[in-house]
């Protein structure tokens, strides 16, 4: 699989940067972000976990399901490192009224599933309470979880979560006026986008692919930075396609432009970032450059983020288009338990080059 390196890190080489992995990015905004800020606190199943237990060989707060919130604790303690119980209509309901009366929670819900047990908290409060008390009250509070599905490359190590723990869900919360929504896919832009949220007056969700793995190590800053929301990024430059990913579906992008170059194509490659706001004008620009787009989304097909995307640009860039769109989803059916079949589930870079032969009609 192709590594994507962050460019935006090369305008900060004179700073101290490190290469870190996806959750110590993040940790290192949210570290970064609670000195200088106390009235920022993390809730969540586990976020402190072990701490207190030394006594049972634990030598740290273990951080949740991706440990991104590991050691949290020990520097901040109990009184702003929460372990909840298991009830995540509880716990994302107390940190929209601790947002309320002037806290900056950051919620660690763990898996993207788990929304289906604190829809209302999310969607009719945090989303819309500064709209009903007309702009008297913000909800300054970010909700990270992960999400996806094994990838092909990744048949022995992890997965088997099944159909509760592996969903790709974001188009359910992008759908939502009042909520933003990131999907980081480096350790760099993870760092930038976390901070943006956690400063943000009002609620923002963080996704995080469970499965980036080493693909996502970058050198990061030591400094705290903000990145835009509302920005996606070219992370290739091409001519004859344009390869639009979301997430982890940016490395298959990428895995699919290098076997397209072998025939002679070159595909520009952008990586969302942003899924609300959307960054429709870069991806109308590039669009009009190469006359042609294929979307790759991890999500299930129906009602998709990547068919919005194909939407938006078939009614604001119809005149661009020598081809149809292409929109390549996961199957249409819940996440597999088995491991052989979890990993032919989400797209492949093989699909994207088929997808793209199609269009040309060289298949």
């Amino acid at each position: 699989m192709v590594t994507m390196t962050a460019a935006p890190v090369a305008t900060k080489m004179a700073e101290t940067a490190e290469v870190l992995t996806f959750p110590e990015a993040l940790n290192r905004a949210i570290r970064q972000e609670m000195r200088r800020d106390p009235s920022i606190v993390v809730i969540g199943e586990d976020v402190a976990g072990a701490a207190g237990r030394e006594h049972l060989g634990f030598k740290d707060a273990w951080g949740g399901p991706t440990r991104s919130t590991k050691g949290l604790v020990t520097e901040f303690g109990s009184g702003r490192v929460l372990d909840t119980p298991i009830a995540e209509m509880g716990f994302v309901g107390a940190a929209v009224g601790a947002a309320m009366s002037g806290l900056r929670p950051i919620v660690d819900l763990g898996f993207i599933d788990l929304i289906g047990c604190c829809y209302d908290q999310l969607i009719n409060q945090a989303a819309k309470m500064h709209y009903m008390m007309g702009g008297q009250v913000e909800i300054p509070m970010t909700v990270r979880m992960s999400y996806g599905a094994r990838p092909p490359s990744n048949q022995t190590a992890g997965g088997g979560a099944a159909a509760t723990h592996s969903q790709t869900l974001y188009s359910v919360l992008a759908h939502i006026p009042g909520l933003k929504c990131v999907a980081p896919t480096t350790a760099y832009n993870a760092k930038g986008l976390m901070i943006a949220a956690i400063r943000d007056n009002n609620p923002v969700i963080v996704l995080e692919h469970r499965y980036l793995g080493l693909n996502a190590r970058t050198p990061v800053p030591e400094t705290a930075y903000t990145l835009p929301f509302g920005k996606a990024e070219i992370v290739r430059e091409g001519t004859d396609l344009t390869l639009c990913g979301i997430g982890r579906m940016t490395y298959v992008c990428l895995d699919a432009a290098a076997a397209l170059t072998a025939e002679g194509l070159e595909a520009e490659v952008i990586d969302v970032l942003s899924l609300a706001p959307l960054d429709e004008e870069t991806i109308l620009e590039s669009v009009e450059k190469t006359q042609r787009l294929v979307v790759v989304d991890e999500d299930t097909p129906s009602c998709s983020l990547g068919r919005d995307i194909a939407a938006r640009v078939a009614d604001a860039g119809f005149d661009f288009l020598d081809a149809p769109i292409k929109t390549i989803n996961s199957a249409d059916t819940p996440v597999p338990y088995s491991a052989a079949l979890e990993s032919i589930y989400t797209p492949s870079p093989q699909q994207v080059v088929d997808a793209v032969h199609e269009m040309l009609g060289t298949g």
